[in-house]
């Protein structure tokens, strides 16, 4: 038989996983021990929940009495700073498996009971807003032990930063770190991507096309949160090829207030069948907005670039253009000018390489600003793969960023030249009063060599002798 067809000794290997449960315990395991075995993965998971920088101790199915009977939680995890110690308990779900609100609470339980700081949940769902649990609990519960959650994706994302980006001490570990990674990007590790819209995908986006959607349709909330999940499963995913936290861009309101969010997307949603979201990246010169049109089947990326702030308005299009020398012809360019109202004029980049002017309107109005877009075909299908929804975002966002908005530079004035002094024409008087500072500027003064006596008054020559 063929060496080929060998299969490689592995420390954690994804042969002999059967069934959600065993996915389950051995994810669960191989994750906890990683987070002890390599010190800066176990501190990039832990500290953003209050845990102190110190050992982490971690152990799995540990038993709990509640009442009269006995809980096995999927696992625990323990940091230790001298006389601190800080302690959480862990739920793990794998594959389209959802976390359940009465054993959350049961947990929230026994964790206020034994004096624990914190419930962690694990499994492949997305909440929409970071910060938020995609499971609801009653609030009570949560006064003395704080929940929090991880998708799958988002470990992932922190061990690649970490291994790839942010470095690992111990050659070792960085091997241990790297088994986890290629574990839990395997399909049978159960530590899935985002790949499904949901139920009610379907009759939402037939419903649009037909013009009869509702704001109070059933479905309308479950697609616009499914919507941001998948944005946000976006941000993770194009985070871990350019080593960076990207953040969804939202407002201070949206943040705390997630509810809001889903409302004005509800709101969009119903009105004109598009869903808007937008990514915050390090270093770009604007956020990336994305939006999807479900009338149309269309999906547009788009950021908005400050003009420069001097030159004529054919210079401040050239920058733009030698900036997008090897972006697609087919690329859309909005100038708007300043004080102008409404849309301004739009033409294809190929177009615009050949004529500035047509991004002219008025000559004598300056230009401000200037929005960059690209629109492809969105797919349909609830699920991943060719024609899917799903998809089609995804690669619409990796591309325009590839493509677009990696290769944009903000705008940055001449920094101001000194004066030389031969570049100052100073009257040959006395080389004494040659100076290129700004106070010399005006010229010396004139130099008499008989200065002006009032009449009556000795001239001093005469009356030293």
């Amino acid at each position: 038989m063929s060496e080929d067809t060998w299969l490689a000794a592995r420390l954690i290997p994804t042969s002999g996983i059967n069934g959600a449960e065993e996915a389950e315990r051995r994810a669960t395991s191989a994750l906890l021990a990683v987070m002890s075995s390599v010190r800066e993965f176990g501190r990039a998971l832990t500290q953003p929940f209050g845990a102190p920088a110190g050992p982490v101790h971690t152990f799995i199915e540990v038993p709990f009495a509640l009442g009269d009977t006995k809980y096995f939680p999927d696992g625990l995890i323990r940091v230790t700073r001298g006389q601190k110690q800080w302690t959480a308990l862990v739920e793990v779900k794998t594959g389209t498996n959802d976390l359940q609100t009465d054993q959350l609470e049961r947990y929230l339980d026994i964790a206020r009971e034994q004096g624990f700081d914190a419930l962690i949940t694990i499994s492949n769902q997305i909440p929409a807003v970071p910060g938020q649990h995609p499971t609801p609990v009653d609030k009570r519960k949560l006064k003395k032990v704080a929940l929090h959650h991880l998708p799958w994706s988002e470990v992932l994302t922190a061990a690649v930063m970490q291994k790839e980006y942010r470095g690992v001490a111990d050659p070792d570990q960085a091997w241990i770190l790297g088994e986890l990674i290629r574990y839990l990007e395997h399909p049978r590790s159960g530590a899935l991507e985002f790949s499904d819209m949901g139920p009610s995908w379907v009759g939402v986006r037939d419903a649009v096309t037909a013009g009869t959607l509702r704001a109070s349709d059933a479905g309308v909330p479950e697609v616009a949160g499914r919507f941001d999940a998948l944005v946000r499963f976006a941000a993770l995913k194009l985070g871990r090829q350019l080593g960076t936290e990207i953040l969804p861009a939202l407002t201070r309101k949206e943040l705390s207030e997630p509810a809001t969010r889903t409302q004005a997307l509800v709101a969009q949603l119903t009105g004109t069948g598009t869903m808007t979201a937008g990514l915050k990246i390090p270093g770009a010169v604007g956020a990336l907005t994305v939006t999807v049109d479900l009338r149309s089947s269309r999906i547009t990326c788009h950021v908005d670039v400050d003009a420069p702030k001097e030159g004529r308005p054919t210079t401040r299009v050239n920058w733009l253009v030698r900036q997008l020398k090897d972006a697609p012809e087919s690329l859309r360019i909005e100038s708007m000018a300043a004080y102008s109202r409404g849309p301004g004029p739009a033409e294809l980049l190929k177009s615009v390489r050949d004529n500035p002017q047509l991004l002219i309107e008025d000559p004598g109005k300056e230009l401000k600003s200037f929005r960059i877009a690209a629109t492809v075909t969105a797919g349909t299908k609830r699920g991943t793969g060719r024609g899917s929804f799903i998809d089609s975002v995804l690669t619409a966002i990796d591309d325009f960023y590839e493509q677009v908005l990696q290769n944009l530079k903000p705008w940055l004035p001449t920094p101001p030249k000194m004066r030389a002094a031969e570049d100052v024409e100073v009257e040959s008087v006395s080389s004494a009063l040659v100076s290129t500072a700004i106070s010399s500027q005006d010229g010396p003064e004139p130099v008499h060599p008989h200065p002006h006596v009032e009449p009556g008054v000795p001239h001093p020559a005469a009356a030293a002798g």
